[in-house]
């Protein structure tokens, strides 16, 4: 087993508060994700876990035992940072053993655990090498196998795949993926870059200022975000955002009149809306669409547009000078300052209130 759990987590800087006060339960065998901006206490929140840095309160368990003042090493956990920090004049093979030789383990175990973890990472025909004979994905192989030799309860990931080309970051994803699947082991893993979180995670935790806005599964999040920081870092391209009031309610849903120059009748459940409140509809670039029929609901005027061969990104301006994205089939281009007609799928609208929380649930979702 291996149970983490996080009491009311605080660190302060130079009386500065980072982290601030953070519950947090990650069950055995779960691959979860801290993800969010640069700054927002993601690689602390690590760091405390690993023991690298003083908790300034709070509490964190692991299995039941309270690990909050233990020293690293005794954690049983094992990290793997964003710089693979392995010794240049080493092979390979002792770059995975070191610690374990450090300790004294057994010879012959020790062996058997790097063969094991070499046949994993499919890192066998490279144990004799030096770092400087291997490739950047290589070395992050060798970095994560001298974490998977010592057989630790959890093992903490703090963004390696930063320093790797966008094609060999695809490749590490699967690898990652894989490993989780084949070792069937808990894992943490930080990273700002929110597709990783999305492809990687069991459960993503999204922090911002050092408080946890949200925790859940990736399509929970994408889906239902809790509010307007989780709706618009969640997804690529990010949800678009048009500002507008309440203008008519009943028992079935609302009317929004959008400063876009539109109403929109959203299918909404929930706490009860007043006409007049400020809100916000958020709506994803795949849930706009161009009007073929007539049925015009809002008209923009075409910006630039991303070709990315099956798909067009085609980032557009609302009346109202709010920018939005439209995910289209790719043999599709609209001229730049080009006058576009478009519909919102109302089912799979979002609706903020004027403090940025999501109000109620669309009756599609509630179903």
């Amino acid at each position: 087993m291996a149970d983490l759990k996080v009491h009311n987590l605080k660190k302060s800087f130079d009386g500065n508060d980072i982290i601030k006060g953070i519950d947090l339960d990650i069950r055995d065998r779960e691959f979860v994700v801290f993800v969010g901006p640069s700054g927002c206490g993601k690689s602390t929140l690590l760091r405390l876990i690993a023991g690298l840095e003083e908790v300034s309160s709070g509490r964190i368990e692991l299995d039941g035992r309270d690990i909050t003042d233990v020293s690293p090493a005794k954690r049983d956990l094992a990290m793997v940072f964003q710089t693979y920090a392995l010794y240049p004049h080493m092979t390979v093979r002792k770059n995975m053993s070191f610690a374990l030789d450090l300790a004294g383990a057994d010879k012959q175990e020790v062996a058997r655990k790097i063969e094991a973890a070499a046949r994993t990472l499919e890192l066998e025909p490279l144990l004799e090498r030096k770092p400087r004979q291997l490739s950047g994905g290589q070395r992050q192989r060798v970095a994560i196998g001298r974490a998977i030799v010592r057989n630790p309860k959890v093992f903490l990931f703090d963004e390696p795949l930063s320093n790797l080309d966008a094609a060999l970051r695809v490749q590490m994803r699967l690898e990652l993926s894989r490993l989780h699947q084949e070792l069937q082991a808990t894992m943490i893993y930080v990273t700002h870059d929110q597709v990783e979180a999305m492809t990687l995670a069991d459960k993503v935790v999204v922090l911002n200022g050092g408080r946890i806005e949200q925790v859940g599964s990736p399509m929970e999040l994408y889906h239902n975000p809790a509010n307007l920081f989780v709706a618009g870092f969640l997804g690529t391209p990010k949800m678009g955002f048009l500002k507008g009031r309440i203008s008519q309610v009943d028992a079935t849903g609302c009317e929004v009149e959008l400063d876009a120059g539109c109403r929109l009748y959203l299918p909404r459940s929930g706490p009860s809306l007043a006409v007049g409140d400020v809100v916000t509809l958020g709506i994803r670039p795949e849930h706009l669409n161009r009007s073929t029929d007539g049925n015009c609901q809002l008209e923009v005027k075409a910006d630039v547009s991303e070709r990315l061969g099956s798909d067009t990104y085609c980032h557009v301006i609302t009346q109202a000078n709010e920018p939005l994205t439209m995910r289209i089939r790719g043999d599709f281009t609209p001229r730049y300052g080009e006058s576009l007609k478009l519909t919102l799928d109302a089912a799979h609208c979002h609706l903020f209130d004027g403090d940025g929380l999501a109000v109620g649930q669309s009756l599609q979702q509630a179903a």
